[in-house]
């Protein structure tokens, strides 16, 4: 990884380097290059985008309450989600179309994991949607406050536990065609809630990652539509800590 990469794949080696891997700097004009504030309306819109399509897919299930009727909304939001984010990624300056479309399916997605967790724990999806947010401003605040420095270390160092967390995420799945559980790391004992709170934890760190390096493509001038490609950067990471925030709450519902 290089100075300026996160582990967000969204946000990787080079995203705000120019031609060539230089910087954009006077390259552009001034009104067209990115900003912090663009950056932080960008991420708004999609948040909003992100809500309204999951509270869609919800009362889609609060009518029905059946989680067949609104199975296939989840699955166009995981995988539509999934190519949208690999476009994005691959093919930035299209961020301004991709990013809000990769935000609605997103919540397609999430409102009807939401909708399964609040079934078995009720008000479980607005306590996940309170720390998820609660934690991007503890983040943001820990970040342009500079309790939370972004050094070389720090950086090799979430980046490695993300991958590690990665590699298990995958590893489980495919084990679990073969029958393999990991029942302790994924029930609600010391160990189960344990790694729930690292993997928190990680994303969380992400999010400082994700600062840092939208403020370099900010300093770097980049071009307008990368604000969007930022927002979508943050999204990325908000949906996981969100996801890991309902599946820590559920371990600690599971327990009373």
């Amino acid at each position: 990884m290089a100075l300026f990469k996160t582990s967000n794949p969204a946000l990787g080696e080079k995203t705000f380097d120019g031609n060539q891997g230089l910087q954009y700097g006077g390259t552009i004009d001034a009104t067209e290059r990115m900003t912090m504030n663009g950056t932080v309306n960008k991420t708004g819109i999609l948040l909003v985008l992100a809500m309204a399509s999951a509270m869609w897919t919800w009362m889609q299930f609060m009518q029905s309450q059946d989680m067949g009727a609104i199975s296939g909304w989840m699955l166009l939001g995981f995988f539509g989600g999934f190519i949208v984010a690999l476009v994005t990624i691959f093919k930035k300056e299209w961020a301004p179309v991709t990013a809000p479309i990769y935000a609605l399916l997103e919540g397609l997605a999430l409102g009807g994991i939401s909708a399964f967790y609040n079934l078995r724990t009720h008000g479980i999806a607005i306590q996940a949607v309170g720390l998820t947010f609660g934690t991007l401003f503890v983040m943001l605040f820990l970040y342009r406050s500079g309790m939370i420095r972004v050094t070389q270390k720090f950086r090799i160092g979430v980046i490695a536990a993300t991958g590690g967390i990665a590699l298990f995420y995958i590893a489980e799945m495919i084990l679990g065609f073969f029958g393999v559980q990991f029942t302790t790391i994924n029930g609600s004992g010391i160990i189960g809630i344990g790694f729930s709170l690292l993997v928190v934890g990680i994303a969380a760190l992400n999010l400082v990652l994700d600062f840092d390096f939208i403020e370099h493509g900010v300093n770097a001038g980049a071009p307008k539509y990368m604000e969007w490609y930022g927002a979508f950067g943050i999204m990325v990471t908000l949906v996981w800590l969100y996801l890991e925030m309902l599946r820590l709450l559920s371990k600690l519902n599971s327990r009373n």
